[in-house]
């Protein structure tokens, strides 16, 4: 026998006010949970007033079915983590990928303000992917990790009453059984009293029958009869125990579990929306930390100065070069031996007469198409622009002399230790800083000679001091050579069309010397053998002292091979020779060549 809670709370009138409300929810097929949205309903739906078992069937749904959309906001909360996470890491590596690299030409490259504008946004992008791995461990914290914790305690809470509620069931069924037992065990008393009854007053009726038969079924009568009663007062007592237990069960077991039920499902539906919440405050509270990284990037963006850029370039790159003279027009209808203007690559002469090749000044050269020489460059810097050279003399010194103070200091520090070891044997022995002072000592001179080197050099660009000179070279000619030091820096001051060599003008004052009778004992002396021949493949000027100009195509005679300098020394005539770039002319070496000279005819290609 199931007893509709329906129809028992009409027959004692309990609850009647949600009485009709619950049919209309369960012909509408909504919740009890969902009622208290429906028009009409003031407050919240009491669960007491649901069918027990199919509603507890219904209720275990309803709730798991919550138990999995709040571990489905769990795990959606999880992934933004992740994703936050992922998200900061990939910035932070995108900022790291862009910073320059230390002791590197790019960390030079920052000094611009666009390029400081740009490393400060990288480094506003490193702070704003902390703020997103802010969100991630704030999220983590306060969202999926007390939700998890919650789900298993509601969980557990879940399992505690539904255990009570199918307990409940359990009992009120076992009640039921025992009650329709003595009921049936009643009527059976009943129906065995009754039948006995009618077989006494058969019996009685009869007269055939004897007067100990009728006796005999009056008692079975009257036992069937005692039965019966005793059957009727055991239902009757198993009826008011029921009614009791039914009473107590629907009025107040079952109800009290709905409501905990009812209780720990509002709990959860209030802990998602608070969740849902912290959400968005963990994102606000982010915001004014990722606009100011923001404002910094615009402020950085705004510190760009064009004008302060494009002179740091100028100071930066300037040569000090004089810009070239205009090339004179070379005359090729006059039947005359080609030769090469001697104002081609250098300033116009005032007079406009052709000086002679050894006294005569280095000029201007076409500086905008020079060539940088892609080897390492030499420890004075002869090979940059003067302006470049001074810069990066000036630069030297600096260093050196940073690395002299920290060797004083160290010095200092030494001595002072020393000091109290001498007046406190106890702390140290004076003697073992002894070896580290005679270091430091060394180091200091050491680094003082180099500073001097290129105080020396920087003293050259400025022109506080003459040229460093060497054993000067005899070459022939109507003025007396200068220092051949020069000549070798011709060697890495020029520069052949594949790259080979750069130019620069001469630091050094050249001076024109008349031929004195000492430099006429030495022209008397016999001059070098020839050791092959040679022809030019460019056209090259020999403005400074010690160089001879060729023209592409001429054919000249070897006489001094290539030291290793990058410099061939050849001649023309007896009374003209001197040195061109080894890679300005193709050498024919012959070992079995005349030692008198003998006129080359030019070959034009």
């Amino acid at each position: 026998m199931h007893v509709s809670i329906n129809s028992f709370a009409n027959k004692n009138r309990i609850h009647g006010g949600w009485k009709g409300r619950l049919r209309k929810a369960t012909a509408l097929s909504v919740s009890p949970a969902e009622m208290v949205s429906l028009p009409g309903a003031v407050r919240a739906p009491c669960l007491c007033c649901l069918k027990g078992k199919d509603q507890f069937d219904n209720l275990e749904k309803h709730t798991q079915w919550g138990i999995d959309v709040l571990e489905k906001y769990i795990k959606f909360v999880k992934e933004r983590t992740e994703i936050e996470l992922s998200y900061a890491k990939q910035l932070r590596n995108l900022s790291k990928k862009y910073q320059p690299k230390k002791n590197s030409k790019e960390e030079e490259e920052y000094r611009y303000t666009s390029t400081r504008a740009f490393l400060a946004t990288l480094n506003e992008m490193n702070d704003y992917a902390g703020q997103h791995e802010v969100i991630s461990e704030n999220m983590t914290s306060l969202i999926t990790g007390e939700l998890t914790r919650y789900v298993q305690e509601l969980k557990q809470e879940r399992k505690s009453h539904f255990h009570d509620g199918r307990k409940a069931q359990q009992h009120i069924e076992t009640c039921w059984k025992q009650l329709e037992a003595s009921k049936r065990r009643f009527e059976r008393d009943c129906k065995e009293a009754d039948r006995a009854q009618q077989y006494f007053e058969k019996m009685d009726a009869d007269i055939n029958v004897t007067k100990a038969d009728v006796e005999k079924a009056r008692q079975q009568a009257q036992l069937r009869h005692q039965m019966a009663e005793d059957s009727k007062a055991e239902y009757s007592s198993t009826l008011q125990k029921f009614n009791s237990e039914q009473h107590e069960h629907y009025y107040t077991h079952i109800p009290n579990i709905f409501q905990k039920i009812q209780e720990m499902e509002e709990r959860r539906i209030v802990r998602i929306g608070e969740s849902m919440k912290t959400f968005a405050e963990v994102d606000r509270q982010v915001i004014p930390i990722i606009g100011k990284c923001l404002d910094e990037i615009t402020k950085a963006a705004e510190s760009v100065d064009h004008k302060n850029d494009s002179q740091m370039v100028i100071e930066a790159f300037k040569s000090g070069f004089e810009p070239p003279g205009d090339v004179e027009f070379e005359d090729f209808t006059q039947p005359m031996k080609r030769t090469v203007s001697e104002t081609s690559l250098s300033n116009s002469r005032g007079d406009g007469k052709a000086e002679p090749k050894f006294g005569s000044k280095s000029k201007g050269k076409l500086w905008p198409f020079i060539k940088k020489n892609k080897g390492a460059g030499p420890e004075d810097f002869s090979n940059l622009p003067p302006e470049q050279r001074r810069k990066k003399l000036q630069q030297k010194v600096d260093e050196l002399n940073k690395d002299i103070q920290k060797e004083l200091d160290q010095r200092d520090a030494l001595t002072k230790m020393k000091d109290v070891y001498i007046k406190n044997p106890q702390m140290g022995d004076a003697a073992s800083v002894d070896h580290r002072l005679a270091e430091l000592a060394q180091n200091i001179e050491k680094l003082r000679l180099e500073v001097q080197k290129f105080e020396g050099w920087l003293a050259e660009v400025e022109g506080r001091l003459p040229a460093r000179g060497e054993q000067p070279r005899r070459q022939s000619g109507m003025y007396e050579p200068q220092h051949p030091a020069a000549v070798n820096s011709c060697a890495q001051d020029r520069e052949s069309p594949d790259g080979s060599y750069t130019e620069e003008q001469s630091q050094e004052t050249e001076m024109k010397v008349p031929a004195t009778d000492f430099d006429d004992e030495f022209d008397d002396e016999e001059p070098l053998p020839t050791i092959g021949t040679c022809k030019a493949l460019y056209t090259f000027e020999g403005q400074n002292e010690g160089t001879i100009s060729v023209a592409e195509g001429e054919m000249l005679y070897v006489i001094e091979e290539d030291k290793g300098d990058g410099w061939t020394r050849i001649r023309r005539n007896e009374d003209e020779e001197g040195y061109v770039p080894t890679s300005y002319v193709e050498v024919y070496l012959d070992k079995n060549a005349k030692d008198v000279y003998k006129p080359l005819q030019k070959i034009s290609e």
